[in-house]
């Protein structure tokens, strides 16, 4: 069988190149059409800004809910041994396969007005949740922080656990051994999963504007901003693409010493 000079095999090399220039181009396509002669006005623009500060507040706050909630969640996955951990792992995982406007769906009728939780939540304190900054949060949550759990179980995994049982053999109850040994073993994955979380929280769409809405300033984030942009301003939405392009482009080179060096060696 014939080779490349790369020593991969032709019949090979030939897909592979169609699928890079598939991904590649239209990224290219992105970067040629962008007016960067208009990038700063652009950018300086009230409504991309307001876009900008919510995605980032957002996203933020999304990402350190998934943290605290994410986190101990990853480790019952990894360390306990009951029976249903395989079901509540599936369950975990679904909003990673859930179509993103399914899971607004399934929001709404949770916390809307008359929504399982809502509907009590609005009767007692007169709060309603659905199209507010607090729904977008939501949003973001329910579907990026699988991404925490995956990310901090698989270090858990990875983890040795002698050192854990060295900490308990030493007097230290469970709580301790997590904060003072677990956590710090697995820092390095729990810094990854916190990245892949605010990046994909950065970019929801589907469950966003199915539960939150798009108004601008209060729940318009930067890609509800794009969608509406390219109906009535295209450059303004390419200078919004662009900004979101190289947020994903700086996330994988914040991972890329963590799974792409690894999977070198």
């Amino acid at each position: 069988m014939r080779r490349g000079r790369s020593g991969v095999p032709v019949p090979l090399l030939i897909p592979a190149s169609l699928g890079v220039a598939f991904l590649v181009l239209p990224l290219v396509g992105l970067l040629v059409r962008t007016p960067w002669s208009e990038l700063g006005p652009q950018l300086a623009a009230p409504g991309v800004g307001e876009a900008l500060r919510l995605s980032l507040i957002c996203a933020t706050s999304a990402t350190l809910i998934s943290l605290v909630l994410g986190v101990p969640l990853a480790w019952v996955l990894a360390r306990s041994a009951g029976r249903g951990r395989s079901v509540l792992r599936a369950l975990v995982t679904v909003p990673l396969v859930l179509p993103p406007v399914v899971g607004g769906v399934a929001l709404f009728l949770v916390l809307g007005r008359r929504g399982l939780i809502g509907h009590w939540l609005f009767e007692t304190t007169g709060i309603t949740i659905p199209f507010t900054t607090a729904a977008v949060v939501l949003a973001e949550t329910f579907v990026a922080m699988p991404f925490l759990v995956i990310s901090v179980e698989g270090a858990l995994r990875a983890a040795d656990a002698r050192f854990e049982d060295v900490a308990a053999t030493l007097g230290a109850d469970r709580w301790t051994t997590f904060r003072r040994v677990t956590l710090p073993l697995v820092s390095p994955g729990v810094a990854a999963g916190a990245v892949l979380c605010w990046a994909r929280a950065l970019g929801e769409f589907g469950a966003t504007i199915t539960f939150a809405g798009n108004f601008p300033g209060t729940t318009q984030t930067m890609p509800l901003a794009v969608y509406l942009a390219l109906q009535r301003d295209p450059e303004a939405a390419i200078v919004l693409s662009l900004v979101l392009l190289v947020v994903s482009l700086a996330t994988l080179l914040l991972l890329r010493d963590r799974w792409l060096g690894r999977a070198a060696a």
